[in-house]
């Protein structure tokens, strides 16, 4: 019987172990759950005959190389900065590790180890990094192949509410991380555009937008993310004029977000001190001038030079950020304090479903005819466990997981991200089953 270990059971992973307890029913395999909350594995196992919880301290070392040791392809849905512990692990006890993670500089300086040990780290398999490297590849590899010239590409994704359930006025609720959204964009962006090197910086970031259409769903504004240069050379495509990775959302959320980053709202580089006991008016007010004769509304829209009755106005208002409410957290950062009011307002409600889209947009010429093909994807949520996201997330890996054991995917030694031919149609092929399918469209220039 074969032992499929996963590490981790948190939202990203409903589907997965679903799709995965399915799969041991019908192969007779057995899947082992780890994670520091029993009721938590449980919930997702639902005592299923094939299936184990276990509880471990993930440091524990001794522990949690048992657990290794019995496995014959090992999972991790842990945070990003643990996979190295498992990796180090699988290295040393020879076992093939699958995460749904972008590669870290630790996974890649273990490249020439794990090819040596004939090992497979197969790492990005998941929504974004992962749908989006393989259905890109796809048709970046059809259009080399007719003999074009690709000379742009631009891909969007976002991790949205659905259409139904938007209800509020940012158009947004959190269907993954929230301190990831809140924190989305720090840095220094990077992109190219018609041969022009581009750098965004974070306090501009958000008033640099597009606005895309996706099929039938409306429009979506995108702002770019911190790297798509490094995309050029894990894409094949190093001598392309234009790149753009960029995230998606609804019209009129970049600019309100914009404007409580130039409040410094969204600083997570310092702490307020007794900010358990001041209100959300309080903390509002402590980004604004001192001028007692004036309210807070009155301040904050003269210093971000915008109308009282503006949509941003409404949007600040709504989410309660002159609420006489006290914020409860102790020495918080803004980032902090902002992020546990949006958790208050921005959480999908009980009957809620999310929405996850991608869109890639690629130029080329073949033959003197300039071209255009738009491939898109909507995936909708079940529920509040089997999401969109969790959906996105969870089934690529689990797929490859499946198709890895059966012997079905042939991938030499090595850490990798799913951008081949032998990993990417299959998986791209059953994701469809599920809902998960690009739509392309073609037009000439």
């Amino acid at each position: 019987m074969k032992q499929i270990l996963l590490f981790g059971a948190g939202m990203s992973a409903s589907s997965l172990i679903k799709y995965l307890l399915e799969q041991c029913d019908k192969f007779d395999w057995q899947l082992k759950v780890i994670d520091r909350d029993l009721e938590l594995i449980n919930s997702k196992l639902k005592g299923h005959a094939k299936s184990e919880a276990i509880v471990i301290d993930i440091t524990d070392d001794s522990s949690r190389r048992t657990e290794i040791k019995k496995a014959d392809i090992v999972i991790s849905m842990l945070p990003a900065f643990l996979h190295v512990l498992v990796a180090e692990d699988c290295l040393d006890i020879k076992k093939n590790l699958v995460t749904a993670s972008y590669v870290s500089q630790e996974l890649k300086d273990m490249t020439a180890d794990v090819e040596a040990a004939g090992l497979c780290f197969m790492n990005e398999i998941g929504l974004d990094p992962g749908i989006d490297h393989m259905s890109a590849m796809k048709v970046i590899h059809s259009v080399k192949d007719m003999g074009a010239n690709l000379y742009s590409f631009k891909s969007f994704t976002g991790g949205l509410v659905a259409p139904e359930y938007d209800t509020n006025p940012w158009r947004y609720k959190f269907t993954w991380n929230p301190r990831n959204v809140v924190l989305a964009g720090q840095g220094v962006s990077q992109l190219i555009s018609d041969n022009q090197y581009k750098y965004i910086p974070y306090h501009k970031l958000f008033t640099r937008t597009e606005i895309i259409d996706v099929l039938d769903y409306g429009h979506f504004e995108a702002y770019a993310n911190r790297d798509s240069l490094g995309y050029r050379s894990i894409y094949g495509i190093e001598g392309i004029p234009t790149i753009l990775r960029g995230t998606l959302r609804r019209p009129g959320y970049c600019r309100a977000w914009n404007l409580l980053v130039q409040l410094g709202m969204t600083d997570d580089s310092y702490s307020i001190e007794y900010s358990e006991d001041m209100t959300y008016r309080d903390f509002t007010n402590s980004f604004l001038f001192y001028r007692p004769q004036d309210t807070v509304e009155i301040k904050l829209a003269y210093y971000l030079g915008i109308e009282l009755n503006s949509s941003e106005m409404h949007k600040f208002s709504w989410l309660g950020l002159f609420d006489d409410v006290k914020i409860g957290l102790k020495n918080a950062s803004p980032a902090q304090i902002l992020q546990h009011l949006m958790e208050q307002k921005m959480s999908l409600e009980p009957g809620d479903k999310d929405m996850c889209v991608m869109q890639h947009i690629f130029d080329y010429d073949h033959n003197g005819q300039k071209k255009r093909i738009t491939s898109s994807m909507v995936a909708k949520g079940e529920d509040q466990t089997i999401t969109a996201m969790a959906k996105t997330v969870g089934l690529p890996l689990a797929i490859y997981v499946k198709l890895f054991l059966n012997g079905e995917i042939d991938v030499k030694p090595g850490v990798h991200i799913p951008v081949m031919p032998e990993v990417y149609n299959p998986v791209l092929e059953e994701l469809k089953e599920y809902g998960i399918e690009f739509i392309e469209e073609e037009i000439n220039l």
